[in-house]
Formats: structure tokens, sequence, C-alpha cells
């Protein structure tokens, strides 16, 4: 595995991409000797959240790449720009931008939909047979997305998010946050992270080390 492409969906747990998620995943890529190149949709938030007081501000509206880029340090393109000819695996880090921004889950659970180009983008990394690692809540996307093939994927020891996502036809792994879950037949590697609010941030960073080791191992 030479390169990854890494979504993000804004800049901040609440309404975008967890920042530590998506700090430790460019981290493990780092570490693992694995390019990368980040992409977000160019398009508003659903809406913007005061961090402070868990609120939404209704006077403020950001956008969902320039948010993004706060995090790739500008390095960063627009979500159109994405080929998969290009990479070797697909990374999702977390945060409700993903339930918000790149999918309708944070409203309407196993009956969402997911944002049109995200999933033509999964649907065409699956049919390469390029791996795709999903952290936190990210693998809801998978959920949504490819649910008729029944993929084993984890969004970490929560029974009502678990029952929510077998709806969809997917299998549900209770997983710790310091570990991974593999599906080798859809090639999808998913991980907790901070589906535990209080999971320490060294649990997290080991589960998407795990996870990236996982992808890169898929792709032998």
């Amino acid at each position: 595995m030479k390169k990854v492409a890494v979504i993000l969906s804004g800049c901040g747990y609440l309404d975008g991409s967890e920042i530590r998620e998506s700090v430790l995943t460019l981290l493990a890529l780092d570490a693992a000797n694995i390019e990368y190149q980040i992409f977000a949709p160019d398009e508003p938030l659903f809406h913007v959240m005061n961090h402070v007081k868990g609120e939404v501000n209704t006077a403020d509206s950001r956008n969902i790449l320039q948010e993004a880029a706060r995090i790739a340090r500008g390095e960063i393109s627009s979500l159109n720009k994405l080929d998969k000819s290009e990479f070797d695996g697909l990374l999702l880090p977390g945060g409700f931008g993903v339930a918000k921004n790149l999918s309708t889950f944070a409203f309407k659970g196993a009956e969402a939909s997911v944002h049109s180009e995200i999933n033509s983008i999964l649907k065409a990394f699956h049919q390469s047979k390029k791996p795709i690692g999903a952290v936190c809540i990210s693998p809801a996307l998978l959920a949504l997305a490819f649910g008729d093939l029944h993929p084993t994927i984890t969004l970490g020891s929560d029974d009502n998010i678990a029952k929510e996502i077998e709806k969809t036809g997917s299998i549900h792994h209770v997983c710790q946050t310091s570990d991974c879950v593999v599906d080798k037949q859809n090639l999808f590697v998913t991980t907790p992270a901070y589906m535990d609010d209080k999971a320490s941030l060294k649990d997290i960073y080991q589960g998407i080390t795990k996870l990236v080791k996982e992808m890169k191992d898929l792709t032998h």
C-alpha cells in the first residue's frame, strides 16, 4: 500500500471531523510509510456547533472543505477531484460530520442516505477491491452503502447503535477501542475510537494503527 485517500467532513467532533482521530489517522499512515491525500466536499456544513456550549450556532455558516483545511494545513482537495485509480485504499476518520454532512445517519439512523458523491467513491473503491478503513461513526457509511452485502463492522460496544446498524443488514461486532474489526471478504477495516467518549488517546491510536496495518495487509 503506497497511497491512501483520506476524506474529512469538517473540523470539530460535533459538526465535522473529530480532530484527534483525524490527526492520529495521518500519523498512523505516516508511521507506516503510506502517502496520503486529503479530500472533503466543497459544500456548507449541515450546521455549525459551539464546541464550548455544545449548542448549534445559528448565526454562523461554514464550508466543509474550508473547515477540513484547518486539519490538513491547507493541503486538501475538493472531493470531486478524488480519482480512485491514484490510490490503494480509502480512509475515513469519524466525528459527527460523517453523520451530518456525509450522510443523514444522525437524523435517520438505519433509514439514512449517504452523500451521493461519497456513496459513489465507496462503491468505486469496493468494486476495485481496494481496502476501506472507517473510524468511529464512519463505519455507518459502510453499513448504509453495503448493507445488502452483510458486511462485518464495528461501532464499539453500544447496544442501541449496534441494533440500528444491524437493521441495514450489516453484522455488528463489539470491539474495544484499542482493536479493530476486519471484513476480509469486503476489505473493510473498522475501529471504534471515540464511539466511547471516555476512550484514552493511547487506545484510540492503537486501534487506528492496527486498522492501518490491516488495510496494508489486505493489499498484499
